[in-house]
């Protein structure tokens, strides 16, 4: 690879960095499509059922992270067959890495050969963050609405689980989908404490943590749920101006440093590949000229 291709292909790199950390952020797709990345993560994850590696260790929080991406339920992902994904996505980009560190120069190829398991490794890792994220943000847009929602269902007179059930049946989305599952666990004999606590652990958010630790001190001491539901609502209203705020804050300064230091260096590295090819073809007459 010359100098002028590898400058051109760091330039195409830094540019791609640059436009992809200004683009919006992501919504949670819908039920019937699947994105690209969702696509990639399914084979992946039957892959990771045929292999399920037996001897190899489990990190304790992996199935804290796979139930708050949203595949808790059963039938869904467990421990093991992340694992088996990742060990998949490794050997993958292992034998992709090889390829290209034939090809690139020097400490480059040394370089993209030991990194490259590293990241298919971990790249199951990114990919349930990421999951988790996108769950969380959507939970956020939906909970002072729900809120609502669910203390005119319970002033209305019905209990909190059937409450749960009847405002999950009629939201959509990930908040929608875990009040099912808990009136749906309520109904199976649960205690609707545990059930709001397990809520709790699948949505490891502070508003649906104290949520569900404002519910269960209301049904301790008696107070009026709707009242209680009122606060949490007026609460998850502030929480989510304070962030859009805080958001638009940090966004000024980091267009500003995306442009400063992917951006700018991008189109100088076109500009100096352009130079050095120029440079090569005259065999060094520019100097002389």
């Amino acid at each position: 690879m010359t100098l002028p291709s590898l400058l051109a292909f760091l330039a195409a790199l830094l540019a791609a960095a640059g436009l992809h950390a200004l683009l919006p952020e992501r919504r949670v797709a819908p039920p019937g499509r699947m994105s690209v990345g969702r696509r990639a993560a399914g084979l992946l994850a039957a892959a990771g059922r045929r292999v399920r590696p037996r001897g190899v260790g489990v990190p304790l929080d992996l199935e804290g992270r796979i139930a708050a991406a949203g595949f808790g339920g059963t039938g869904s992902l467990d421990a093991r067959e992340v694992m088996g994904a990742k060990v998949v996505a490794a050997t993958a980009a292992g034998a992709a890495a090889l390829l290209v560190g034939a090809v690139l120069p020097g400490r480059l190829g040394v370089a993209a050969v030991v990194g490259g398991p590293i990241a298919g490794f971990l790249a199951p890792d990114v990919w349930l963050h990421r999951r988790a994220a996108e769950r969380f943000r959507a939970v956020r847009r939906q909970l002072p609405s729900t809120l609502d929602l669910l203390r005119v269902t319970v002033e209305a007179g019905l209990p909190l689980s059937d409450a749960l059930g009847a405002v999950g049946e009629r939201s959509r989305g990930p908040l929608g989908a875990e009040w099912r599952r808990a009136a749906r666990e309520v109904e199976l004999g649960v205690p609707v404490a545990q059930a709001l606590r397990a809520m709790s652990r699948r949505l490891p958010i502070p508003e649906v943590v104290a949520l569900v630790g404002a519910l269960e001190r209301a049904g301790r001491h008696g107070s009026p749920l709707g009242e209680t539901l009122a606060a949490q609502a007026r609460d998850a209203r502030v929480g989510r101006r304070r962030r859009i705020q805080e958001e638009a804050a940090r966004a000024g300064p980091k267009i500003q440093l995306v442009v400063a230091l992917l951006l700018v260096p991008s189109v100088l590295l076109l500009i100096a590949a352009a130079l050095a090819a120029a440079f090569v073809d005259s065999g060094g007459g520019l100097l002389v000229g």
